[in-house]
Protein backbone atom coordinates (compact mmCIF):
# COMPACT_ATOMS: atom_id res chain seq x y z
CA UNK A 1 0.00 0.00 0.00
CA UNK A 2 1.22 3.48 -0.57
CA UNK A 3 0.19 7.15 0.80
CA UNK A 4 0.25 10.11 0.54
CA UNK A 5 -0.60 12.13 3.71
CA UNK A 6 -1.05 15.81 3.37
CA UNK A 7 -1.23 17.76 6.41
CA UNK A 8 -4.48 19.68 6.10
CA UNK A 9 -6.07 22.93 7.80
CA UNK A 10 -9.04 21.76 4.97
CA UNK A 11 -9.85 19.39 2.67
CA UNK A 12 -12.98 18.52 1.07
CA UNK A 13 -13.76 15.46 -1.93
CA UNK A 14 -16.84 16.48 -4.16
CA UNK A 15 -18.32 13.72 -6.44
CA UNK A 16 -20.74 15.01 -9.32
CA UNK A 17 -21.04 18.47 -7.70
CA UNK A 18 -22.28 17.44 -3.84
CA UNK A 19 -19.73 17.16 -1.20
CA UNK A 20 -19.55 13.81 -0.15
CA UNK A 21 -16.80 15.04 2.60
CA UNK A 22 -15.30 17.94 4.56
CA UNK A 23 -12.66 18.34 7.12
CA UNK A 24 -10.97 21.08 8.90
CA UNK A 25 -7.62 20.58 10.75
CA UNK A 26 -6.22 16.75 9.76
CA UNK A 27 -4.66 14.88 7.22
CA UNK A 28 -6.07 14.09 3.90
CA UNK A 29 -5.11 10.36 3.02
CA UNK A 30 -4.58 9.25 -0.83
CA UNK A 31 -4.35 5.41 -0.50
CA UNK A 32 -3.00 3.27 -3.46
CA UNK A 33 -3.47 -0.29 -2.99
CA UNK A 34 -1.42 -2.83 -5.08
CA UNK A 35 -2.45 -6.22 -6.31
CA UNK A 36 0.45 -8.00 -3.58
CA UNK A 37 -0.75 -6.01 -0.89
CA UNK A 38 -2.62 -8.35 2.24
CA UNK A 39 -4.44 -7.51 5.07
CA UNK A 40 -1.31 -6.93 7.57
CA UNK A 41 -0.33 -4.19 6.10
CA UNK A 42 -3.47 -2.15 6.88
CA UNK A 43 -2.33 -2.13 10.69
CA UNK A 44 0.58 -1.06 10.34
CA UNK A 45 0.05 1.98 8.29
CA UNK A 46 -2.86 3.08 9.88
CA UNK A 47 -0.66 2.69 13.38
CA UNK A 48 2.08 4.34 11.54
CA UNK A 49 -0.35 6.90 10.15
CA UNK A 50 -2.16 7.82 13.65
CA UNK A 51 1.66 8.33 15.46
CA UNK A 52 3.29 10.07 12.43
CA UNK A 53 4.31 13.49 14.71
CA UNK A 54 4.11 16.24 12.27
CA UNK A 55 1.59 18.94 13.95
CA UNK A 56 3.10 21.33 15.47
CA UNK A 57 3.59 21.77 19.38
CA UNK A 58 2.99 24.77 21.74
CA UNK A 59 6.72 26.00 20.20
CA UNK A 60 5.93 25.45 16.55
CA UNK A 61 8.25 22.32 16.25
CA UNK A 62 6.28 18.87 14.66
CA UNK A 63 6.17 17.37 17.98
CA UNK A 64 2.19 15.94 17.67
CA UNK A 65 0.40 13.27 16.16
CA UNK A 66 -3.06 13.25 14.37
CA UNK A 67 -3.67 10.89 17.97
CA UNK A 68 -2.19 13.93 20.08
CA UNK A 69 -4.02 16.37 18.40
CA UNK A 70 -7.08 15.04 18.03
CA UNK A 71 -7.28 15.90 14.02
CA UNK A 72 -9.84 14.41 11.79
CA UNK A 73 -9.42 12.40 8.32
CA UNK A 74 -10.39 12.16 5.09
CA UNK A 75 -9.45 8.94 3.07
CA UNK A 76 -9.22 8.79 -0.76
CA UNK A 77 -8.74 5.87 -2.69
CA UNK A 78 -5.95 6.56 -5.23
CA UNK A 79 -4.88 3.57 -7.46
CA UNK A 80 -2.68 6.12 -9.61
CA UNK A 81 -0.27 6.22 -6.68
CA UNK A 82 0.89 2.60 -8.26
CA UNK A 83 1.58 4.39 -11.83
CA UNK A 84 5.02 2.83 -13.83
CA UNK A 85 6.42 5.65 -15.77
CA UNK A 86 9.58 3.18 -16.79
CA UNK A 87 8.21 3.31 -20.42
CA UNK A 88 6.98 5.52 -22.66
CA UNK A 89 4.92 8.29 -21.79
CA UNK A 90 1.66 6.70 -20.63
CA UNK A 91 1.66 5.61 -17.22
CA UNK A 92 0.88 1.68 -16.57
CA UNK A 93 -1.30 0.91 -13.74
CA UNK A 94 -0.50 -2.79 -13.64
CA UNK A 95 0.34 -3.09 -10.26
CA UNK A 96 -2.38 -1.29 -9.08
CA UNK A 97 -5.05 -3.98 -7.45
CA UNK A 98 -8.10 -4.84 -8.99
CA UNK A 99 -11.48 -3.61 -7.27
CA UNK A 100 -12.41 -7.35 -6.18
CA UNK A 101 -8.83 -7.25 -4.10
CA UNK A 102 -8.88 -3.04 -3.42
CA UNK A 103 -11.83 -2.47 -2.39
CA UNK A 104 -12.28 -4.88 0.95
CA UNK A 105 -8.65 -3.54 1.60
CA UNK A 106 -9.33 -0.15 0.97
CA UNK A 107 -12.87 -0.37 3.27
CA UNK A 108 -10.79 -2.74 6.34
CA UNK A 109 -7.85 0.34 5.99
CA UNK A 110 -10.50 2.42 6.85
CA UNK A 111 -12.52 0.48 9.43
CA UNK A 112 -8.95 0.59 11.22
CA UNK A 113 -8.05 3.91 10.83
CA UNK A 114 -11.85 4.67 12.82
CA UNK A 115 -10.81 2.20 15.41
CA UNK A 116 -7.11 3.79 15.78
CA UNK A 117 -7.82 7.01 16.39
CA UNK A 118 -11.24 6.31 17.83
CA UNK A 119 -13.81 8.62 15.99
CA UNK A 120 -15.09 8.66 12.32
CA UNK A 121 -13.28 9.24 9.61
CA UNK A 122 -14.68 10.30 5.94
CA UNK A 123 -13.80 9.24 2.76
CA UNK A 124 -14.09 9.22 -0.88
CA UNK A 125 -15.85 6.69 -3.13
CA UNK A 126 -14.14 4.19 -4.58
CA UNK A 127 -13.72 4.19 -7.96
CA UNK A 128 -15.60 7.87 -8.52
CA UNK A 129 -14.37 10.38 -10.15
CA UNK A 130 -14.03 13.27 -7.15
CA UNK A 131 -12.70 16.50 -6.97
CA UNK A 132 -10.28 17.01 -4.21
CA UNK A 133 -9.92 20.62 -2.64
CA UNK A 134 -7.19 21.05 -0.17
CA UNK A 135 -4.77 23.22 1.93
CA UNK A 136 -1.82 21.97 2.51
CA UNK A 137 -0.68 23.08 6.27
CA UNK A 138 3.03 23.50 5.55
CA UNK A 139 2.93 22.43 3.51
CA UNK A 140 3.52 18.94 4.71
CA UNK A 141 3.21 15.89 2.28
CA UNK A 142 4.60 12.33 3.25
CA UNK A 143 5.00 9.12 1.05
CA UNK A 144 4.35 5.96 3.29
CA UNK A 145 4.66 2.26 1.28
CA UNK A 146 3.89 -0.39 3.37
CA UNK A 147 6.70 -2.49 0.88
CA UNK A 148 9.66 -0.15 2.64
CA UNK A 149 8.61 -0.90 6.49
CA UNK A 150 12.15 -0.14 7.89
Amino acid sequence: MRAVIQRVSQAQVTIANTEVAAIKTGLLILLGIEASDEASDIEWLANKIANLRIFDDENGVMNNSLLATNGDVIVVSQFTLHASTKKGNRPSYIKAARPEIAIPLYESFVKEMERVINKPIQTGEFGADMKVGLVNDGPVTILIDTKNKD
